[in-house]
């Protein structure tokens, strides 16, 4: 008996943000990746992330072990992007975020018997 192996199109893409998307869904590479890092098997990642299936997970999972490297690089430049969109918009709303934090304190405070909240 003689087999046919068949190439499977790698269930990855880039959307128009610049993320990588698993599959048809809009799960991100990202999110999969903390999963399976958290010790999620993949069959648990596919019935948590609905929208995928085992063979996607499968899929990206064996991506990621072909091109660590370059994913761990494209993962770190999410998370430096992600840091300085938090720094902008922090300080776009600091006044706002001032005051937010002070109402926070004040409840917290009240909730805690009237003594200041432990600093963060």
């Amino acid at each position: 008996m003689s087999i046919t192996l068949h190439t499977d199109p790698v269930p990855l893409r880039v959307d128009d943000t610049g993320a990588i998307r698993v599959g048809q869904s809009r799960v991100t590479l990202d999110v999969l990746l903390q999963y399976w890092r958290l010790g999620m098997a993949p069959a648990e990642i596919a019935r948590g992330l609905d929208t995928l299936t085992l063979a996607d997970v499968h899929g990206a999972l064996a991506y990621y072990f072909r091109h660590e490297s370059e994913i761990d690089q494209y993962l770190r430049q999410r998370e430096a992007d992600a840091e300085q969109l938090r720094q902008q918009h922090e300080a776009a709303n600091a006044s706002r975020l001032a005051s937010l934090k002070e109402r926070l304190d004040t409840v917290k405070a009240q909730e805690n018997g009237g003594h200041a909240p432990a600093a963060d």
